[in-house]
């Protein structure tokens, strides 16, 4: 369990050989009490400040254009952006087609699908159907994508069809044989759009089927990574482009800058259609411990690394600083024990030598 909010404070007040708190006063404390309940947030700030790129901070997010705009805002929570990370990828219509808890957004045909929790979530399909909505362009050529296993181990086929009306066979009707039991199957194929709502349905047909996944995007958007360029370089290169008022110069996202107010990114050409979906990672903010029973997000190993922390700011408050540089050296030492087990580094090293037809490049 990891430490609450009254342990840590518990923990300085102990060591200070101060009266310590209870969940039932913690929140009327007073005087030492309170300076330290301040002092155990300002280490965790101090410790996250030291290392803004901790694993345990990690996260990723994604961002749907929309055309002509090319400017977007980062999550409230955003500490610091690995522009490093960019990339776009088509956007995905389909809702829950990876069914990782449930199989909500489908709707029932025939029969009665249910979830299993095989893999990584499956929607089952006993002599059942499934469908869903969704939205489409007419004319345009989606990617389709489903994997699907037999349970059983007969030799079975998993019905597709794409539609403008549930089961409809309008832009497709195919089956995907399963003869491989347990292993499954992948159909990858695609179809042109004639209405601007598709339906997607799955079928299984008097046996017993499991679909993994159901993925479908536009064909025309392939995953790419996006280059990050200064907001200079912007400036010179591409700002007199993007503020033309002309759709002609809208495109696929090629490069990201960050604006100067640290908020929001641009990207460059505006994107052109809203099948884009930007994805990227970033480090999050925390948030300050307010209850007692808060937890840190650190791991509990790195408890007494707070509590020193804390008492360094006890004893320069007391004008004690004899014990509050043996309190900060122990934190320092810490944390360095901290940057060495979680701060991020590279995994691996590349070969930048450059080659040059037979010769041989040495190494001095």
């Amino acid at each position: 369990m990891a430490t609450t909010y009254l342990e840590l404070s518990n923990r300085t007040l102990r060591e200070l050989n101060e009266v310590e708190m209870t969940s039932s006063n913690f929140s009327s404390s007073r005087g030492i009490q309170t300076a330290v309940k301040d002092f155990v947030n300002k280490s965790i700030h101090d410790i996250y400040n030291e290392g803004a790129e901790l694993p345990l901070l990690h996260t990723s997010t994604t961002q749907a254009t929309f055309p002509g705009d090319g400017e977007y805002a980062f999550p409230t929570d955003m500490r610091r952006v690995d522009f490093e990370s960019f990339f776009l990828k088509p956007n995905e219509l389909i809702t829950n087609g990876e069914f990782e808890s449930n199989i909500t957004s489908w709707t029932t045909g025939d029969g009665s699908p249910s979830y299993t929790s095989s893999g990584n979530g499956r929607l089952n399909l006993n002599d059942a159907a499934a469908y869903q909505a969704i939205s489409t362009v007419v004319n345009k050529n989606y990617k389709l994508q489903i994997r699907v296993l037999s349970p059983n181990s007969s030799t079975s086929g998993l019905i597709v069809r794409v539609g403008t009306s549930a089961g409809g066979t309008q832009n497709l009707n195919t089956t995907q044989a399963v003869t491989n039991f347990r292993e499954g199957a992948i159909l990858d194929t695609t179809f042109t759009a004639t209405a601007q709502t598709s339906y997607v349905y799955v079928e299984s047909d008097g046996v017993q089927l499991d679909v993994d996944y159901v993925r479908v995007s536009r064909e025309d958007v392939t995953t790419r990574k996006i280059r990050y360029i200064s907001y200079d370089d912007y400036l010179q290169r591409f700002r007199e482009q993007d503020d033309r008022n002309s759709s002609g110069h809208h495109g696929m996202p090629q490069y990201v800058y960050r604006k100067p107010d640290y908020t929001s990114f641009g990207l460059t050409p505006i994107p052109d259609k809203n099948d884009y979906l930007i994805s990227y990672d970033y480090y999050t903010t925390h948030t300050d411990l307010s209850a007692h029973g808060d937890n840190m997000a650190l791991p509990d190993r790195f408890s007494p690394l707070i509590v020193d922390r804390s008492k360094y700011y006890v004893y320069m408050l007391r004008s004690d600083p004899d014990h509050a540089n043996l309190s900060n050296r122990d934190y320092q030492r810490k944390l360095n024990l901290l940057k060495t087990d979680y701060a991020s580094r590279a995994d691996y090293m590349r070969d930048t030598r450059i080659s040059s037809g037979n010769s041989r490049l040495a190494i001095v």
